[in-house]
């Protein structure tokens, strides 16, 4: 009886055995088949594409020469040292004053009128006889500025604000002045500050604007080189020869300034591309600038250097990104097509005609489609109508009927076969 319990206990343990080794084999055999399904989808993620809208572009990359309409201004002191009266990239009209010359003896006039400004000012507070509304008003006004000063990085607005405040202080004192019985020491300080201030104003020279624009401190000596006007004698070797760097932001002048037409500009640029080789004059393509914007550029004028064109774009926005720069660097974008967007590997091709292969439930049909544009890796598609299959590849009404149209959301073949 012992004996026949250990056999069946010896039995029983390799029963156990043979199944551990048996789980053990389909577990080892399940993980091959993930290991080896997780391997062919990383080498090739999927055999079938699911069609969607999409954009397909084609694009390319250049520097360009910018041109612009400018006109320079200058006055007879440009030697002083000029004081903006309108600032860097402020549209202006003609007749304008942008700027002024520093006059002579400009510095010790100017310290004599704010040493004054402080004696009058020490002045009026002792004499509290002289508060009138209009005093007070303007002194609540000059706090105000003072406050909004020491809020303000910005430097337009600063000053803005110390004009508006040496304004007001000038308004002050006039008033004291008015106030103040004659041959008193507030009247005589006064006098004596509005000698100084029409010597200084005098003495200034004023620029105005010849015509309505933009303006520029950023004046390089190319405003009547690289001009509208002579397009028809530029070249890629003049242009090289400019020794220009790509993206480098011209220099302010202290001596003058100029007026730019905001309203159009142009960038010339050398190219030797397919796209650019069978470009034409009056074609529209669009711009991507460095700050990522994207506008429409017209091709105003293709001169013919032989392996390459250099080819002139006239854009009428986004002029002002322009004005601080003479060479950039761009990207064109010659044309882009929106639609069905299928991978160009998933297109076959018979007689001529394209087909693509869709896949539905297990069975595969494939259809006649029309490409409308192609780039390097994609494709936009569409269905032929029914005029198209007629007039064009001479179907017959049958042969109509039996047409099937590709949709959205379609799943079609990767690499069909032929």
């Amino acid at each position: 009886m012992k004996g026949k319990n250990e056999k069946n206990k010896v039995k029983s343990q390799t029963m156990n055995k043979k199944r551990i080794v048996i789980c053990i084999s389909v577990i080892i055999l399940i993980l091959i088949y993930f290991i080896y399904a997780i391997v062919m989808l990383v080498k090739e993620p999927t055999n079938t594409f699911v069609i969607e809208n999409g954009k397909i572009s084609e694009e390319e990359t250049a520097v360009g020469y910018v041109i612009r309409d400018e006109t320079v201004v200058q006055g007879n002191n440009y030697k002083n040292g000029l004081i903006q009266i309108k600032a860097e990239g402020e549209k202006v009209a003609k007749g304008e004053s942008i700027f002024r010359y520093y006059s002579n003896n400009e510095e010790s006039l100017v310290r004599k009128i704010e040493e004054l400004d402080i004696e009058i000012q020490d002045a009026m507070e002792k004499e509290t006889d002289l508060y009138s509304g209009d005093i007070k008003l303007l002194e609540e006004q000059i706090e105000q500025k003072i406050e909004e000063l020491t809020k303000t990085n910005n430097i337009k607005k600063i000053s803005e604000l110390k004009k508006d405040i040496n304004s007001q202080i000038t308004k002050k004192a006039k008033i004291a002045g008015d106030l103040s019985p004659a041959g008193s020491y507030i009247r005589k300080l006064i006098e004596e500050r509005t000698s100084y201030e029409n010597k200084l104003n005098s003495g200034a020279e004023y620029i105005t604007a010849q015509n309505s624009g933009v303006v520029s401190y950023r004046v390089d000596g190319l405003e009547n080189v690289l001009t509208p006007n002579n397009f028809s004698e530029l070249n890629s070797e003049f242009l090289e020869n400019l020794k220009l760097k790509t993206g480098e932001v011209v220099a302010s002048s202290e001596e003058n300034g100029k007026i730019i037409n905001n309203f159009e500009c142009y960038i010339a640029t050398s190219l030797k591309s397919e796209n650019a080789m069978a470009c034409k004059e009056g074609d529209n393509v669009k711009i991507r600038l460095s700050t990522s914007q994207e506008i429409v550029a017209k091709i105003e004028q293709i001169i013919d250097e032989g392996e390459t064109k250099l080819i002139i774009f006239k854009i009428t926005t986004g002029v002002e990104a322009l004005t601080s720069y003479r060479k950039i660097s761009f990207d064109i974008i010659w044309w882009n097509y929106t639609g069905l967007k299928v991978p160009n590997k998933s297109i076959l091709e018979e007689n001529g005609l394209k087909y693509i292969i869709r896949t539905r439930m297990g069975y595969t049909d494939k259809i006649l489609v029309k490409v409308l544009k192609t780039n390097e890796n994609y494709s936009i598609i569409r269905n032929y109508e029914t005029a198209e299959l007629k007039e064009e590849l001479g179907y017959d009404s049958t042969q109509i009927r039996q047409n099937k149209n590709i949709t959205l959301y379609d799943e079609i073949l990767l690499n069909p076969t032929q």
